[in-house]
Order: C-alpha cells, then structure tokens, then sequence
C-alpha cells in the first residue's frame, strides 16, 4: 500500500468497525485490529491475501462490476453500502456481515464490515436512545440534567412549563435557583447518595418558580454515568403535586367529616354489599365495622331502603341522587327506629358510577318534637299558615279550617290571598313581608264560605333553610273580631255619654244664670227694703 494508505491505516485503528483496505485486484493490504477480532486472524495472516479470505465469491461480483463506474468516477462514492453478505472466519464459520465499500483517493478500496448481530444492536440502541427522547420531550413530568457542580445541563418543555424559565435562560445556571432557601440544607444529603450511586425515589419537597412561587413537588433523582461507570451528574424526574396535595388535603378533610359525623355514612356497591362504615354508623345501627361490610345493606331493614321507591336503583345508576328518604331501620338488636336516608352516587376516575353514598340520620327526636309542635299548632286559636315563595298555601292549621269553612286538604294549593276579603291588600302585605322579614299587627278580614267575616290582626315572617334560603312565609292571623265589637260598644258608650255631659254642662251654664239672676234680686228687695224702714 501507498504511504498515504499507511497514514490512513494509523488514524482507522480506533474504529469501532472491522476495516479492510485493499487494492483494485482484491489483496488485502491493511486490516485494523477489530478486524482481526471479529474474524479470528492475526493481520499477518490477512495481509497479502485475497479478500476471499473474509468475504465469499459473492463480493468479487458486485466489486467487480462497480470497479470500472465507480472507482474511476470523481468524487468518489460508496457503493454497495449496507450490503448483506456472508463473512468468513478463521474457522471457516460463515456468519451475516453488513459491508460498505469505498474507493480511497489512493486508488485502493476500504471495506467497513460490521456483523449483523452489531448492526441491529446499534440499530436497537438508536432506537431507543430515540424513543427515549420522545418520552424526554413530551413527559407531562420535568426533567432536569445536572452536572456535579450544581449547573442545569438539560431542561425539557414540561420543566419550562412547571418552572417559568424558558431553556436558553436556566441551562448553564445553577439549580439553586429553583430551591427554596428553607430547603437548601437538603440538596447536601441527596448529593452524598447520588455520590454512592443510590438514587432518590419520590422524594416530596418544595421548589419554587421563576414568579417566586413555592410549590410542591414529587422528585426522583438519579445519578448519570460516563461509559466507564464515573458519576458526572445527576438526571432529576419532577412531578408538580399541587393538584394531589389539594385532593390529598380534601380527601383528609373529607375522612376527618366522615369519622367524625354525628350521621351514619356508609358506602355500598350497585348491588348493595357494603364497603365502608363510620363510628357513627356503628353506634347508631349497632354492628361493628368488621361485622357489616361484605355483607348486603338489606340486613339494616325488613325492607332495603335502596328498593321503597321503585326509581331509587336506577336514580343512582344514572347518577342522580336521592335525597330525604323516609324509612325505616333495623339495629342489630332488632329495634327499629325513624330515619332519614340520603343516598348520592359514587363515581370512579373515569366518571361511571360504581356504587353508592348513604347519609342515615335517626329522626326519632325529630318526630317526637314536630308531632309536639304540630299538637301545638293544632291547639292554637290563631289561624297558622304556611305560604310558598309564590304566595300559595302549603299547610294549613285547624284554627284556620274553623275560620274559612274550607277542608285543609282543598285550602293547600290555593292562593292565601283569596282567603280575604281584600285580596290586594293581602298580597301588598305579603311582599312587605319579603321586603322587611316579617309584618306585625296588620289588620285584615277572613271570609267565611258562608258569609261569616271574622276580623283578624295579620302577623307574618319570613323562615329559611339550615343556609338562610328563604323558604316561605308563616302567618298567624288572630281573631280580634270580639274585641273589635267591645271596642264599638266602648266607643259607643264614650260618645253617648259625652253628648249627656255636654247636655248637663249646658244645663248647668243655663241654671247658674238664673242663680247670680235671683241673688241680684235678693240683693235688691233688701236694699228697697232698708230704705222703707228708715223712711
């Protein structure tokens, strides 16, 4: 071979492919050292020798009949590259070969030989160097490349995005700048076990964003090494856990309302098998967590709560809720009790309902104090109404019954203003009632079916829900219908015996005339009388 073959063949040696240098006639005149591993030769015994030493008949064609279009044409240009073909080693196994050959400006050729077993690990690992890439580039989580003096060497568009700073400005800066400062006595303790070559999985800190926001964080931290095992840096994996440590939060408060709920909460599958149970489930029904989930919620009532309205199974199936149901329950000693029952639907990650949420209230006490407050109002003199929003009775006591003539049922559904004999004076109190909370002493008159007008004094508020929506209105109408009358008779009286008083006042005036009248005369007579007795 030529000197500046010779040159060459110095400067190939470290390629990591089996080379093989060669003249137009096909003897070989240089073989590097992988050549020489991936064949079983020493170079002695290549050199000098045809190339159908390594390479079967099957190359001696294609070079042949490339030699004169190809070898002659400048520049010169491969030919034959990733050309399969068999190799042949010492041992005269023959294997799968990749072969590119190309002219040197020597006048010799170079043939580049790789086994395929090589080439497809290469392949492999561009692949999925590639695919690594891909899911570096389009992870939801930031990741982030360090050196071991504590500057960024890689950023991906989700770190950008998490963090606020855009690549060309946080790489080559230290990944300080994204620790909070109550956190900087942490990064000396991940660094001894990166230093160990222990990684650091899911540790929950803090980090903070370009604007100085503080926020949460899941990290997993890695330690990167050189090919010969050195550790050079350091490969960060960072999730934004602000969403989770929200829902955590939620869901801790949520577990805390449930544990600590004066109600019953329980949770059950679609077909009813209960899977959760609170301590107020347990003092109310009786049965001790262990006891109760795995097995059907029927066991709590002669008839399932989930069945005493034919729509409540397929209300919850179609995601609806069902609120205030009024049952029945069974303890497990067998006493039964009045409760209220709301069930909502349960729903998993991809929104399909799986099963079900019950609320048990025991409404004993309840009942036992609306039966006395309804005795109460039964009891009551004063006509009791309660009016809808929209002005229309919705219940009704007996008192009020008594003063219209009209059944309880047939006055419920009605407008309360038609009870009146003034409609639009009722109605224009009833809006001041919305305007102000509450109207007092307003007079008004009840109409009787058959005529009979009892005169009341309208006394109304406002009453709201456990959030002060305003429900309706409650009014108390009294009948002043006997004082009224007393009263007319009062004043009846008060004017009769005015008029007498002015009749006597007068009579008195006139009779004190006559008196001073007949004192004037006395005086008179006398005085006539004095004079006669000295004449």
């Amino acid at each position: 071979m030529s000197s500046k073959t010779t040159r060459l063949a110095n400067l190939l040696e470290a390629v990591p492919d089996a080379l093989v240098g060669m003249d137009q006639t096909g003897v070989i005149r240089f073989v590097n050292r992988q050549t020489e591993s991936l064949f079983g030769y020493d170079r002695d015994d290549l050199v000098g020798q045809p190339i159908q030493v390594l390479v079967p008949e099957s190359l001696s064609g294609t070079y042949t009949g490339h030699r004169e279009n190809d070898l002659t044409d400048r520049p010169f240009r491969s030919i034959g590259l990733d050309l399969e073909l068999d190799g042949r080693q010492q041992d005269g196994t023959e294997f799968p070969v990749h072969i590119g050959v190309s002219p040197i400006d020597t006048g010799d050729v170079l043939l580049v030989i790789t086994a395929v077993s090589d080439v497809a690990k290469r392949k492999q690992a561009l692949e999925s160097s590639e695919l690594l890439a891909a899911i570096v580039e389009n992870s939801n989580d930031a990741i982030i490349g360090r050196s071991l003096d504590g500057l960024v060497t890689s950023w991906n568009p989700s770190a950008e995005r998490m963090y606020g700073y855009p690549s060309d400005e946080i790489i080559g800066k230290p990944f300080g700048l994204l620790i909070p400062e109550d956190r900087a006595g942490e990064v000396v303790n991940i660094g001894e076990k990166l230093m160990a070559g222990e990684p650091v999985e899911h540790f929950e800190t803090s980090r903070v964003r370009k604007d100085g926001v503080v926020f949460p964080v899941s990290a997993t931290i890695s330690p990167i090494r050189s090919p010969d095992g050195t550790i050079t840096g350091a490969s960060m994996i960072c999730r934004d856990m602000t969403e989770q440590q929200a829902a955590f939060e939620a869901s801790q408060r949520m577990s805390a309302i449930v544990e600590y709920s004066e109600d019953a909460i329980l949770s059950s599958t679609l077909d009813g098998i209960i899977r959760s149970w609170n301590p107020a489930a347990e003092r109310l029904l009786g049965y001790a967590s262990e006891e109760i989930i795995g097995r059907p919620g029927s066991l709590l009532s002669d008839t399932d709560p989930t069945r005493e309205l034919p729509d409540v199974r397929a209300r919850i199936g179609a995601g609806l809720p069902v609120e205030r149901l009024e049952t029945k329950l069974t303890r497990k000693d067998g006493t039964t009790f009045p409760a209220s029952v709301s069930v909502s639907p349960i729903r998993d990650a991809d929104g399909v309902v799986v099963g079900a949420s019950t609320i048990v209230s025991d409404v004993t006490e309840a009942n036992r104090a609306f039966e006395s407050a309804r005795s109460m109002i039964e009891s009551s003199l004063d006509a009791l109404v309660a009016i809808s929003p929209e002005g229309m009775i919705t219940d009704v006591n007996e008192a009020t019954v008594k003063v219209t003539g009209i059944p309880r049922m047939k006055l419920i559904g009605t407008a309360f203003s038609e009870c009146f004999t003034e409609p639009e004076k009722a109605k224009a109190i009833y809006n001041l009632v919305f305007e102000q909370g509450m109207a007092v002493d307003y007079p008004l008159t009840m109409r009787h079916r058959n005529g009979t007008l009892t005169e009341v004094l309208y006394n109304a508020s406002v009453y709201r829900d456990g959030v002060g929506k305003v429900l309706g209105v409650f009014a108390a109408a009294r009948d002043v219908t006997k004082q009224r009358k007393a009263q007319r008779e009062i004043a009846e009286q008060q004017n009769s015996s005015l008029h007498r008083l002015a009749e006597l006042e007068r009579f008195q005036r006139l009779t004190v005339g006559r008196e001073l009248k007949m004192i004037e005369l006395k005086k008179e007579i006398e005085s006539l009388r004095r004079l006669l007795e000295k004449s």
